[in-house]
């Protein structure tokens, strides 16, 4: 065989790469559009059904519980069929769900449509991730803070869509419906365009050392990054969850102040995000990761520690821009981390649940602090935290 023969099925996985980038973003905007639609809406879905707040709980945990149960058999899954065939099934059933979800007349339907949506959801996240680990590991070329950006400008779009409807009189159904068709029109166009399942599956046995079941992925390498995963989930999670209330009880703020804080947020991790590709490509996954670190850090402290309420709204702006970078470089550290291919999925699906746990569960955690020590003191406690993971957490150097 020549070179050129030895040569051209790689320059063939790197071209297929390249175009695969535009549609692994694509599914993080519909995910991300799907998912925020149905939060958004939680208030909306709360009178309708006359839940109690202790109700809406119940709902919420059901949801997550489905979402992480469901993200420990994407990697075995992948390995078997591949990442596009999960997210082409996905992609359908998840908007049928939202719709669902708008459809129903009382609690109980409610809460299970919302329970299978978390299931639902929670194996497009993992797939998402492993199908965009992959192609950046194909192509060469780092892509996830794309991919996020793409999350992050959906669930701007669905927030102002949402304002926009009601404000017009637009009905819940009518709204759920209406963007559940949206997402899977998006995602029966997309589903072709992704990379083949050849990329990702297993085409033969698997490695003796080598565990795709439920149980396997859980190293110690990908536990270490989940750790840090889950500590900069919480720390978005206290920003997206409780930085408006901070302002308003702690500081203060008005209403229509403290709401800024969130905008600001957002804004600046949607900004960073935009070029966060570009410039780890440039100075290097960990020092970007130290640097975008410590300034998430400064950023919270500014928030956190300032007496007026604007200052504190730019510290946010400030720790939004500086975080941005952090979960899609740790994710793609991930897909480095031991075999490629199946095995990648494990990791990946495995790490996914850890940052799943900590965006769910950590404003909850936070709320249950602050009502022992106070919430400024529970935010207080995150700075020295996001400091520590600046500082502390090992990301592999190699390029993709």
């Amino acid at each position: 065989m020549s070179i050129q023969d030895q040569t051209a099925p790689s320059q063939r996985g790197a071209r297929a790469a390249g175009a695969g980038r535009w549609s692994a973003m694509a599914v993080f905007f519909l995910n991300g559009l799907a998912l925020s639609t149905y939060i958004v809406r939680l208030p909306s879905l709360k009178s309708e059904h006359h839940l109690t707040d202790g109700m809406l709980g119940v709902v919420g945990v059901l949801f997550a519980l489905a979402a992480l149960a469901s993200m420990q058999f994407v990697g075995p899954l992948v390995s078997r069929v591949g990442s596009r065939p999960v997210l082409r099934a996905s992609l359908v059933v998840m908007p049928l769900l939202l719709a669902l979800v708008g459809l129903v007349g009382d609690p109980v339907g409610f809460a299970m449509a919302a329970t299978a949506l978390g299931a639902v959801h929670g194996t497009t996240d993992a797939a998402m991730n492993a199908h965009a680990v992959t192609v950046e590991r194909l192509g060469g070329r780092r892509i996830l803070n794309g991919c996020h950006a793409a999350w992050s400008v959906s669930a701007v779009i669905a927030s102002l869509a949402a304002a926009t409807l009601a404000h017009a009189g637009v009905s819940l159904t009518a709204h759920l419906v209406g963007a559940a068709t949206v997402v899977l029109a998006g995602g029966l166009v997309l589903g072709p365009l992704l990379l083949p399942a050849s990329a990702d599956r297993r085409s033969g046995p698997a490695p003796a050392h080598t565990s795709l079941g439920w149980r396997g992925g859980w190293t110690r390498t990908v536990v270490a990054l989940g750790l840090t995963g889950t500590a900069l989930m919480v720390c978005e999670g206290a920003a997206l969850g409780w930085g408006a209330i901070f302002l308003h009880d702690s500081r203060g703020a008005s209403l229509g102040l403290a709401a800024t804080a969130i905008t600001a947020y957002t804004a600046g991790q949607t900004g960073g995000r935009l070029v966060g590709d570009h410039l780890t490509t440039r100075y290097g996954a960990p020092p970007l990761f130290r640097t975008g670190g410590l300034v998430g850090a400064c950023g919270l402290t500014v928030a956190v520690l300032a007496p007026q309420p604007a200052t504190a709204v730019a510290g946010f702006a400030v720790m939004g821009l500086g975080t941005s970078v952090l979960l899609p470089l740790t994710f793609s550290a991930v897909g480095q981390t031991g075999p490629t291919g199946p095995a990648a999925a494990a990791h990946v699906s495995r790490f996914t649940t850890f940052t799943y746990a900590g965006i769910l569960f950590g404003p909850a955690v936070i709320g249950w602090t602050a009502e022992l020590v106070g919430l400024t003191r529970t935010l207080s406690a995150l700075i020295p935290m996001l400091f520590a993971v600046a500082l502390l957490s090992r990301l592999p150097g190699s390029r993709p």
